[in-house]
């Protein structure tokens, strides 16, 4: 007997949310950054998909095999599933609206570290 997959599911997300914060704070490359990021983003999407797992569980689909009383601990919850499906696409987005602004800079400045842009600070 091993771990249960959602404690699996649960301790992956959180390294990878560590390992992206570590990757957004330590590194001074754009790009880094922007990878930092597409690690944090990935790893809240386990760990929200891992909330709604239950083990043996199964689709919340009520039929002869799963019947209504047993609906509340037998199937899975649909709802962290679903918000991860449009958490996908807005971190998509996001990830696309930062790589262009990285392309932009790299344009201007010729350079995508971020000590090189003074101008930003206050």
């Amino acid at each position: 007997m091993g771990l249960p997959v959602s404690t699996l599911l649960m301790t992956t997300g959180f390294l990878l949310v560590l390992i992206g914060m570590w990757g957004i704070l330590r590194h001074r490359n754009i790009l880094r950054i922007i990878i930092g990021f597409g690690l944090v983003d990935t790893g809240l999407h386990i760990v929200m998909v891992a909330t709604g797992y239950i083990t043996a569980g199964t689709a919340p689909i009520i039929d002869a095999g799963l019947g209504i009383e047993q609906a509340t601990t037998r199937a899975v919850d649909p709802v962290p599933s679903a918000l991860v499906v449009t958490a996908i696409v807005i971190g998509f987005s996001v990830t696309a609206i930062m790589l262009a602004f990285a392309i932009r800079i790299h344009d201007a400045r010729k350079t995508l570290s971020i000590d090189a842009l003074t101008e930003s600070k206050w």
